[in-house]
Order: C-alpha cells, then structure tokens, then sequence
C-alpha cells in the first residue's frame, strides 16, 4: 500500500467518529463529575494522550444487552478474559454483568490509560467508576507503527474495523503487547472497593461491545488516536516509499516496444475464439429403461440383469451435474477458480443419497458403502445441514486444543446467567454431551460446533453449524 494509496483511505474515514483534540481544559472538573449517564448527549472532556496532546472518545450509553454475549470479536474476549482472571471474586463479576446487560453503565468516556463512567448501583445510587490500563511508552509505539506500517495487510485491517490475530502476534514480536494480561486492568471506583467491585465490571463488560465496534478503542487506550496514528503511519510509508524508489526505477528494466505492423498481422493470423454454447434451462431428462421387473436372483451361470432404476437413476444425476459444470465454465473467472476436490465413495454415495431416490436404489447406495439404512440416513441429514464438513463430524473423533475448549466453556457460561438454569455438558474429546442424554454439540476442524440430538439410541445432526457453542447447544436443545 502506497502512501498515497493511505491519504485516500484515510480521508475516507474522515466521516468516522472523530477523536476529539483539546489544548489544556480543566481537568479537575471532570475529576468529579457524576452527570446523568441517560442524558441525550454525552459530554466530552480532556484526557492526556502520549507527547503531552489531550484526546478522548464519549460514547453514548449503549441499550441493555439482554439475551447476548457482551463480545463477539477474539479481541473483545481476549478483554473480558483479562478482566476475569484480573478479578478476585468472580460474585462480583456476576453482579457487574447483571448491571450492565440493565443498561446501568451511562456514558463511557476512553482516553488514554483511562475509562471512565458513572454506574448506576441496584439501589441507583450512581458511582463514578474508572479501570486503568497502562500506556504504551514512546518507544513501543515506534516499534509497533514501524511493523504495521511496513505491512499493508495490517494498515488496511485497522481501517476495516479489524484486529487480525496476526497483526497482535507481531506486534508481541516486537515488544509490544496491545491487549491487556492479567493484572493489567486496574480499578478505581467511588464505592471505595479495592478490587474490581460490580461497577467496575459492568464497565468493563460494556467496553466489550465497544471494542467489537472499533478497535480504535484499543489503541487510543494505549495512548494514541485514531487520527494521530493514521498520520504517522502515513508519515512512515511515505518515507518507505521515497526510500526505495530510486532503487526501483535504476533496477527496472527497459520497456519492450513491439512495432504495430507485428501486432496486427499477429491478430489477423490467429482465429478468433468461438463464441460460448448458450445456457442450458434445465438437465436433460433421462432415457425410460424400465420395463418388466429385473429378478432378483438372476439365472444360475447367467448375466447379470441391469438395474434400470439404478441407471436411470444415475443418468438423471449425470445430467445435473453435467449443466452444473456447464454453467461454472460459461462463468466469468472460471480459469482462475481453483479445482473442485474429489469426493470419496462414502461422501459421493451421501450425495447421491440426498437426492431422495427410491428405496431400492437406497438400499444399493447403503450397501455398496458397507453401511446399514440408518447410518445412511445420519449421513444424508448431516449433509443437508453442511456438506462434506457436517460429515466429517459425523463420524470423526479428535481431541482440541485445550485453548479452544477454554474459550468455549467460557463462552457458555456466559450464555446462562443463572448456574442453576445452564446445562451441565460431559466433554469426551471434540464431542460435549448434556447430562440429561438429551443433546450434545460436536466441535469440527474448522473451529465450528455442530447440534446433534437423541433420537432412538443414535446421535443425530439437528442443525446447522456455529461458531459460539451456545448458540449451537440452543439448536440441539430447541424444542424441548
């Protein structure tokens, strides 16, 4: 990305919400303000930026966040994780995500190293609630806008609204270390408690959602605004860019000139491609072979007899496929469209299956696979619901990381609020399965969880996938 590639990008953003500047307000004002945080309009104050400058982001208050997960982004749990293992007693963090899904948490005000807001208690008693976090000094910050700036991927995922798990592992490779550990996010609060109390939290667990929309937020708690650290990155690509430049033009070499006349009898010796078939409206129907039944046993030291609803069967499949292939040839960009993967016997006898033939032909698909009519009938339900992906989970067992079955025990417990109400899930590798043999969730390669339900005796696909186990465990147990 070139510099001038940046100004334009950045002067499309203009139209964001800015950071608001200041040049020496009194400070002390807002030190003790407790303003109504339901107000229409949120007011804005000073803060101290890194280089002695004064930024600060208001944000309005945010609606309750009833039925919903405070964070949706990995850089929005990674907070919420930084404040859970930060917290002594994990009642008061309970009480602080009760408080804030009320909508009890006003407007919240970020500057630098510092979030403020006023929390309204369960007695509405309001607190003026603040949680620290250390700024980056000067030489982190070089260090860091120096790595983002010599790579583009990561200057235009900034200004996307995104934070790539890529970009936070080389900054950590530079020194830098952008979201908060353990320990990091220190609370003051006018409830006078020394820990992190409900106010606190609820504050914590609503800057979740504003980190999801903007991880600018991050950054200018760190000690930088938006509008400052787009500058400087343009600053550093611009000098990047004048760096190498003269290297460029004496290491190109000369343009190759054809003259015209070559051009032209080229052309005129080459026939022209022909034009494309026409689309093809609908699969051509099948030959009708069947006439009288085949018997089942066939004459002893005899031929075989054909199957005819098998081959008609196969020849309608064959005519679907063919105009699918067609259609994908006729298209735009088909050169460059990676090959299809080859399905195995097993999935292609699933797909053949789906197609809902007959019951003999059923039985033919089932048995040429070595399988029975019900795991057949798993394995075309699965497909339904995703594909080759849902059935390789159907029948694959491997244990994850411990890192991702962490995330999402956490992610379910946030789902239930209440401990009583939550279902009580045995994990046995990648498959988690309630108490009451009523459901279970299946965690796939792709880092999705699928919804599996009893059904006589057998597991069966009752969903599509998701990527929050909540949600997916809501699928399995729907209809209860």
């Amino acid at each position: 990305m070139s510099p001038d590639d940046l100004s334009a990008i950045h002067a499309d953003h203009d139209g964001h919400e800015e950071d608001e500047l200041y040049d020496g307000a009194d400070e002390d004002a807002y030190e003790g303000a407790t303003d109504d945080p339901y107000g229409d309009e949120a007011e804005t104050r000073p803060g101290r930026a890194a280089g002695g400058g004064l930024v600060e982001r208001t944000f309005a208050a945010l609606p309750p966040a009833h039925g919903r997960g405070f964070a949706q982004t990995w850089w929005g749990l990674a907070w919420l994780k930084a404040l859970e293992d930060t917290a002594l007693d994990n009642q008061q963090l309970k009480k602080g995500r009760k408080q804030a899904r009320e909508g009890a948490v006003g407007a919240v005000s970020v500057r630098p190293g510092r979030i403020t807001a006023v929390v309204r208690g369960r007695d509405r008693t309001p607190y003026r609630s603040d949680v620290l976090l250390r700024e980056l000094t000067p030489g982190e910050w070089d260090r860091f806008l120096d790595m983002v700036a010599d790579r583009a991927g990561h200057i235009a995922a900034l200004l996307d609204r995104d934070m790539p798990p890529h970009l936070v592992e080389d900054a950590a490779a530079a020194g830098v270390e952008l979201l908060p550990g353990i320990g990091d996010l220190e609370p003051e609060c006018g409830c006078e408690a020394w820990d992190h109390c409900p106010h606190t939290a609820a504050l914590c667990y609503q800057l979740a959602r504003l980190l999801d929309q903007d991880p600018f937020v991050l950054l200018l708690l760190r000690g930088r605004g938006e509008r400052e650290l787009l500058d400087d990155l343009q600053a550093r690509s611009a000098v990047r860019a004048a760096a190498h430049a003269p290297q460029r033009a004496s290491s190109a070499p000369a343009p190759r000139t054809v003259p015209a006349r070559e051009v032209f009898a080229e052309a005129l010796a080459v026939a022209p491609l022909p034009a494309p078939p026409p689309p093809v409206a609908e699969p051509g129907r099948p030959p009708r072979l069947r006439g009288e039944e085949a018997p089942a046993d066939p004459p002893a030291g005899g031929a075989p007899v054909p199957d005819a609803e098998a081959l008609e069967f196969l020849a309608a499949d064959a005519a679907v496929r063919a105009r699918h292939l067609l259609t994908q040839a006729c298209a735009p960009g088909h050169a460059d469209a990676p090959a299809p993967v080859e399905l195995t016997v097993w999935q292609d006898a699933v797909r053949l299956a789906a197609s809902a033939p007959g019951p003999r032909v059923m039985a033919r698909l089932a048995a040429g696979c070595g399988r029975d009519g019900a795991d057949l009938d798993r394995a075309v339900r699965a497909w339904e619901y995703g594909g080759r992906d849902a059935l390789a989970v159907l029948d694959e067992r491997w244990t994850p990381d411990a890192e991702a079955l962490a995330r999402a025990g956490a992610q379910l417990a946030r789902a239930w609020e209440d401990e009583a109400g939550r279902p009580r899930l045995r994990a046995e590798g990648n498959r988690w399965t309630a108490h009451d043999g009523r459901a279970q969730l299946r965690y796939g390669r792709d880092g999705r969880w699928w919804p599996y339900r009893e059904e006589g005796g057998r597991w069966y696909p009752a969903g599509p996938a998701a990527t929050d186990p909540a949600t997916a465990l809501a699928g399995a147990l729907r209809g209860d």
